[in-house]
């Protein structure tokens, strides 16, 4: 599914904030783990239950093989 979330290598470094941007949640792989695709790039994300958000991690997250 398509969402809006917060992509951690669009981050607004000089301000210090996070950008949203859109993501696709491909399926759940642990508790409050997704892999999710940004821009044609498998990577992890979370849900923060307290924001309402995703947040994906397309730089420290990277799924080289598929999971």
């Amino acid at each position: 599914m398509k969402v809006k979330a917060y992509i951690h290598s669009l981050k607004d470094q000089a301000n210090d904030r996070h950008v949203l941007g859109e993501a696709e949640i491909i399926r759940r792989i642990g508790d409050n783990l997704y892999l999710a695709e940004v821009n044609g790039v498998r990577c992890t994300a979370i849900f923060n239950f307290f924001t309402g958000a995703y947040y994906v991690d397309d730089v420290y997250g990277v799924q080289k093989e598929t999971i």
